[in-house]
C-alpha cells in the first residue's frame, strides 16, 4: 500500500492511495491499525491536487555512511587509498529541519562552494516499537520504504569539525514522495538522473550491511519507534549540482523523488 502525507483542510494529514490516483485521508497515522481509518466524512481526493509533505516526520533520523563500496572508492579512496571498508554497521544522525518534500526546491546557500552533490538513498521507515531486535526479526519492524536525497556540501564536509551544515542545511534532505509498504528489496534498482540524463545506476540492495543488520544493531542500544527513519547510504558519485538542475531519484518498486536545485543569491 502507498501512504502519503499532505495538507488537507489546512492540516498535515496522512492518506493512502487507491485506484485512479485517488487518495483517502485518514484521521490518525498509518502506524496504528486503530488510527488508520478514513477520516469522518472525507471523500477521496485526486493525487494531482495534493500539496505533498514529507511522508513522515521522524522522532529520530538515523543515517548510514560508507555502505556501498563504489561510493567508498569514488569519494574516499580517491584521496586516500588506505581507506578500508567498514567492519561493522555504524550510525549517524541527521536533522529534521533539513527535510524537504517531493517537488520542493533544494536551496543551496550563497556561500556554498560548487561541490554540492546528491546521494540517492533507500529509506526504511520503522513501523513497530522495538529494542534488542534480532537480525532475523528486524524487517518485521519496518513499516515501508521511501526515497531520500542526501544532499552534501563536500568542502564543508571536509573542513568543518562535524557535518552540522554540510549535511543538515535547510532543504538538504529531500524525502518522498510517499511510503510504499510492499517492496522486494532484492529486486530494487536505483537510478539517478540530472536534467533527465542518467548519472548513477546501481542495485539498491548491493550494500555492505543491509537494512536488517542495521536495525538490529541500532536496537541493541536504542529503542526504535514508529516513524523513525533509517537512510541506507548510496553508491557511486555525483556531478557538481548547479542552479536550475533537476534531480530525479528513482527506486524501482517505490517511485521517483524529484527536486529542483536553486542557488541563493548573495545578500538573500
Amino acid at each position: 500500500m502507498r501512504w502519503l502525507r499532505f495538507m488537507y483542510d489546512g492540516s498535515p494529514t496522512y492518506g493512502y492511495m487507491v485506484e485512479q490516483d485517488l487518495v483517502v485521508p485518514i484521521s490518525g497515522t498509518p502506524f496504528s491499525r486503530q488510527d488508520a481509518r478514513p477520516a469522518p466524512g472525507a471523500a477521496p481526493v485526486p493525487y494531482a491536487s495534493l500539496e505533498l509533505l514529507v511522508p513522515v516526520v521522524p522522532q529520530t533520523f538515523y543515517a548510514v555512511g560508507r555502505n556501498y563500496r563504489s561510493h567508498i572508492d569514488s569519494v574516499y579512496r580517491a584521496s586516500d587509498p588506505e581507506v578500508k571498508d567498514p567492519e561493522r554497521p555504524e550510525i549517524g544522525y541527521r536533522a529534521n529541519n533539513a527535510l524537504l518534500p517531493h517537488g520542493a526546491a533544494i536551496r543551496i546557500p550563497a556561500d556554498a562552494t560548487e561541490k554540492v552533490h546528491y546521494e540517492g538513498e533507500l529509506v526504511a521507515v520503522i513501523g513497530k516499537k522495538g529494542k534488542h531486535i534480532s537480525e532475523q526479526r528486524a524487517l518485521e519492524h519496518v513499516f515501508g520504504y521511501t526515497i531520500g536525497n542526501d544532499v552534501s556540501e563536500r568542502t564543508w564536509q571536509k573542513t568543518d569539525r562535524t557535518m552540522w551544515r554540510s549535511k543538515n542545511t535547510d532543504t538538504f534532505k529531500p524525502m518522498g514522495p510517499w511510503m510504499e509498504t510492499h517492496c522486494d528489496l532484492e529486486a530494487m534498482h536505483t537510478n539517478v538522473r540530472v536534467n533527465g540524463e542518467l548519472k548513477t545506476s546501481f542495485q539498491t540492495c548491493d550494500m555492505i550491511f543491509g537494512v536488517a543488520r542495521y536495525i538490529s544493531t541500532i536496537s541493541q542500544y536504542f529503542t526504535l519507534y514508529p516513524g523513525d527513519v533509517l537512510w541506507m547510504g548510496t553508491a557511486g558519485t555525483s556531478p557538481d549540482l548547479r542552479d536550475g538542475d533537476v534531480v530525479d531519484i528513482e527506486i524501482t518498486g517505490i517511485g521517483t523523488l524529484s527536486n529542483k536545485v536553486v542557488r541563493e543569491p548573495h545578500g538573500e
